[in-house]
């Protein structure tokens, strides 16, 4: 399909947490011990002396692990070892060490966090309490990180105490601590003036809610100490979980090593990881032929079962993935079928095309459910909103180019823009409503609160636009043949894909594809599909794949061994892993 002013002569992981960040019977039974998660070495008992979690081994050479420390090796293990619930041989690793995890003041202000003594969590963060004669109770504090603002911390710990008042009813005491104790820490006047508000909440529920809080007997304490945590020098008070982090990094980077990884399984840890490139989707499987012109689109269903494809001949196919076989035709238009968008539940498709006009199909009957009003120009683009009720269109007019309806067909917000609209996309959180028009802007919408939010001129004319599925990444196709990744929240170019096959003057869709979205694949002009390793940039494959333009490509949500491109050629090619 030709891109809009061009002649038409020919081809029309879960996050591991410690430190107080999650409830678990592990952390309750931490209370119950003098030192609350950490068990003293009986080597460390009794006068010896210990600070930050340190043990002094006196003349004790301590030699290396591997090249690694063997103190902060000791103490992770210990940690670990009490993460799984393995307390006894925690303890057995200390005493026989000499390594505490973490020293008495460090168990002291956790259980002070914990247990809502907030003024002996502030004595033994910062140091305070002194006795007649200067000497200090709690120490001089603990260590922080470089640049820790001391009161962004007390602010924390305070705003807790207010929240926690405000819970118990006790208003007047709540207001003292706004006043006397959070105010003079020269703060955020706007959260200042939200606490404040707080005072008005009408019932334990209603401050809840406005505070987006769960309450003292809630994560709110554990949450505040992972917080308070990360601002800790870690030689005082391990981060969470150091050894669960430190073995997701590891994995992580094989993965990012391994070119041909399209697998969501993690990694074993007794081997290094590779994935071998048989196992990856670089082989012809299967050519569907039915259609009587060029395929501008393919898309899979969201539950990978069905197919559907469109293009120059009118018609939509939708095909069973597992036999293959057509299971609906919908004729829709004369002069081609641009786009097309499932619905997220997949009973519904709207069709989009060059004569004007767009339908809204029941998928599984083959019926037309709604016809829009006809537009002005054709009608490039459609994606769906995430909620499955309404769905946006992209047309090539001046007017109604860019417009949201509901599923009954009835206009639900027209953005009233004056650019012409060569394709869009919704981000799956449903924050963004990016549009792209037909020469090199994009347009980044708040698709909640529908204002503009910012405009990107990439200076180029443009092919196609797509998101990511964590809705973070633009990518953007351009008809020089290169796709740039875009941050949507700094902007910023994360990376770019040059395929050195220009885009000519059709629509070739760019798009992420494979187990975890882990590439970047891309057709050409020339009938070649190009992946790229989405981390590194590296191109993986080149592979042919139709006689005259490859126009759009679509991997399977459910299978990464398997992706189908669209070509010129008539055909739609399934593309999977080597069989023997």
């Amino acid at each position: 399909m030709r891109l809009e002013g061009e002649s038409s002569n020919s081809n029309g992981t879960s996050r591991p947490f410690a430190n107080g960040s999650g409830v678990s019977p592990l952390h309750k039974a931490a209370l119950s011990n003098s030192a609350n998660g950490t068990r003293r070495s009986s080597i460390v008992m009794n006068g010896s002396s210990t600070t930050n979690g340190h043990s002094n081994s006196g003349g004790k050479q301590r030699m290396s692990y591997f090249g690694h420390d063997r103190e902060e090796v000791t103490r992770i293990l210990i940690q670990a070892l009490t993460d799984l619930g393995y307390n006894g041989a925690a303890g057995s690793l200390s005493q026989e060490s000499g390594y505490d995890l973490e020293s008495p003041t460090v168990a002291a202000f956790r259980n002070a966090v914990l247990q809502g003594e907030w003024t002996e969590a502030e004595e033994l963060l910062f140091g305070g309490s002194t006795e007649e004669g200067g000497v200090s109770i709690n120490g001089p504090g603990l260590v922080l990180q470089p640049g820790v603002d001391k009161n962004v911390m007390r602010f924390w710990l305070r705003q807790q105490k207010f929240l926690e008042l405000l819970e118990q009813r006790d208003t007047g005491r709540a207001l003292m601590v706004l006043r006397s104790e959070l105010t003079p820490l020269d703060q955020d006047t706007g959260k200042l003036h939200f606490l404040s508000s707080l005072l008005m909440s009408q019932s334990i529920d209603d401050l809840k809610a406005k505070a987006d809080w769960d309450g003292a007997e809630g994560a709110s304490r554990h949450q505040l100490l992972s917080n308070l945590s990360k601002c800790i020098s870690p030689s005082v008070m391990l981060p969470e979980r150091r050894l669960a982090i430190l073995l997701q990094q590891v994995k992580r980077n094989q993965i990012s090593n391994c070119l041909y990884h399209n697998t969501s399984t993690s990694p074993s840890l007794y081997q290094d990881h590779a994935c071998q490139p048989d196992h990856f989707p670089r082989y012809p499987s299967k050519d569907l032929t039915k259609h009587t012109g060029e395929v501008w689109q393919v898309q899979f269903s969201h539950d990978g079962k069905r197919l559907a494809s469109c293009g120059g001949d009118g018609t939509v196919l939708i095909y069973d993935v597992e036999s293959w076989d057509v299971l609906q035709s919908l004729a829709h238009s004369e002069g081609g079928i641009c786009s097309l968008a499932w619905s997220p539940d997949d009973t519904m498709m709207v069709t989009v095309a060059m004569d004007k006009d767009a339908v809204l199909w029941n998928t599984l009957t083959g019926n037309v459910k709604v016809r829009l009003p006809r537009f002005g120009q054709p009608v490039s683009s459609v994606a769906w909103a995430p909620d499955g009720q309404s769905f946006i269109t992209g047309c090539l007019d001046k007017e109604k180019n860019l417009c949201q309806w509901n599923i009954r067909g009835e206009l639900t917000y027209d953005w009233r823009r004056a650019h012409r609209i060569q394709d869009l996309a919704v981000s799956p959180d449903g924050h963004f409503l990016v549009a792209m028009e037909c020469e090199t802007h994009i347009y980044v919408y708040n698709f909640v609160t529908r204002e503009l939010e910012y405009e990107l001129d990439l200076k180029t004319k443009l092919a196609s636009v797509s998101i990511s599925q964590n809705s973070r990444y633009l990518l953007a196709h351009n008809v020089a043949g290169d796709a740039r990744m875009i941050d949507l929240d700094t902007r910023e170019t994360v990376r770019t894909f040059r395929s050195g096959e220009k885009a000519g003057h059709f629509v070739i869709r760019a798009a992420y594809g494979g187990a975890n979205e882990s590439f970047v694949v891309i057709g050409s002009e020339d009938g070649h599909v190009f992946i790229w390793h989405k981390e590194t940039g590296q191109l993986i494959e080149k592979l042919e794949a139709h006689k005259g333009c490859c126009n759009a490509i679509a991997w399977s949500p459910t299978n990464p061994s398997m992706f189908a491109s669209a070509g010129d050629d008539h055909k739609v090619r399934i593309h999977g892993r080597q069989t023997i």
